[in-house]
């Protein structure tokens, strides 16, 4: 190979590793792999392991790739014996068969139990707190049914407290996603998917909209931040002492296309969340979702969120 050759291809390697470095963002972390909770530790745990299988796989393929383009390269030099003579060999159909399999099988495995690992509370010795989410053109509404508060594009939690996160639409199909916290899961009219979170220490995370949803998307980002449980006590508190209250009107108003700053209310009106998602259900029970423990409190028991009244459904929750 020529030096002037070796010298544009160690130019262009250069580059490449430049490009990777400043194209990462601003910061020093990639979020997905900066895990800063439970849920997001055993889905980064998930990745090294899948990472890890496959590479047995694809490091040795690679590399005999290279060895046999260049050991059987057609050269007037090159003198590589040429013997086209096929035949069945049962060790290495055994070996390039098994191993496939059994690393599947060994990846599947830990998907399986992770999967639904991280359908619970990631944290059973502390009771979760319950925060409900829905995306709207092009903005994140968040409302706090225990603490009847509701924000915008802004979301306070308490650290080392597992949130179960209640989430759905009015608008078109989103996805809620907080990497250094967890996966993304999406955000749909008529239906409430559910997700635990938690933050282990305080600190400020970025919320994104992992799915395009039409001209304001990029501007569908939220601040995330973990406080410890008497700040945040102490938060809502002043939000509920100095902000205005969520009216029917001000959500009508606030769901109109449109992009939003933060915002912060000191009330909402009851029961908003579940209407949101009845409105669009189309008589599906989202009862599930809204009491994940099965347990009903007395004033649900007399209520139910009023799901047993949506059209086309009898007071079982079935299907007419």
């Amino acid at each position: 190979m020529s030096g002037g050759k070796m010298l544009r291809q160690f130019h262009f390697w250069v580059l490449a590793a430049l490009a990777t470095v400043l194209l990462s963002g601003c910061g020093n972390d990639y979020l997905v792999l900066n895990p800063k909770g439970p849920v997001a530790e055993t889905q980064y745990n998930l990745i090294i392991i899948s990472v890890i299988l496959c590479a047995i796989i694809i490091v040795p393929v690679l590399a005999l790739t290279a060895f046999i383009v260049y050991r059987y390269r057609d050269t007037p030099e090159n003198k590589a014996p040429y013997k086209p003579t096929w035949a069945h060999n049962t060790a290495l159909e055994v070996i390039w068969w098994g191993i496939p399999v059994v690393i599947i099988a060994i990846l599947g495995y830990f998907t399986v139990r992770d999967t639904y690992a991280l359908k619970e509370n990631p944290n059973q010795a502390v009771k979760p707190m319950t925060i409900q989410v829905t995306a709207l053109d092009w903005k994140w509404m968040f409302t706090y049914p225990d603490q009847n508060i509701a924000t915008v594009n802004y979301l306070e939690i308490p650290a080392g407290v597992p949130i179960h996160f209640q989430v759905s639409a009015e608008a078109p199909m989103n996805s809620f996603w907080v990497p250094e916290l967890g996966g993304q899961i999406y955000a749909m009219s008529g239906m409430a998917t559910e997700l635990y979170l938690q933050a282990d220490k305080p600190g400020e995370f970025a919320g994104f909209s992992a799915n395009f949803s039409g001209e304001g998307f990029a501007h569908m980002q939220f601040k995330v931040v973990a406080k410890p449980q008497n700040e945040f006590d102490q938060w809502v508190k002043e939000v509920k002492g100095t902000t205005p209250e969520l009216t029917k009107e001000g959500y009508d108003e606030l769901k109109k296309p449109g992009v939003s700053d933060e915002k912060m209310y000191s009330a909402f009106p009851k029961g908003l969340f579940e209407e949101i998602v009845q409105k669009y259900s189309h008589g599906h029970d989202m009862n599930h979702v809204f009491q994940p423990d099965g347990e009903a409190t007395a004033d649900d028991k007399g209520q139910n969120h009023d799901m047993s009244q949506m059209p086309g459904m009898d007071h079982s929750g079935m299907n007419h």
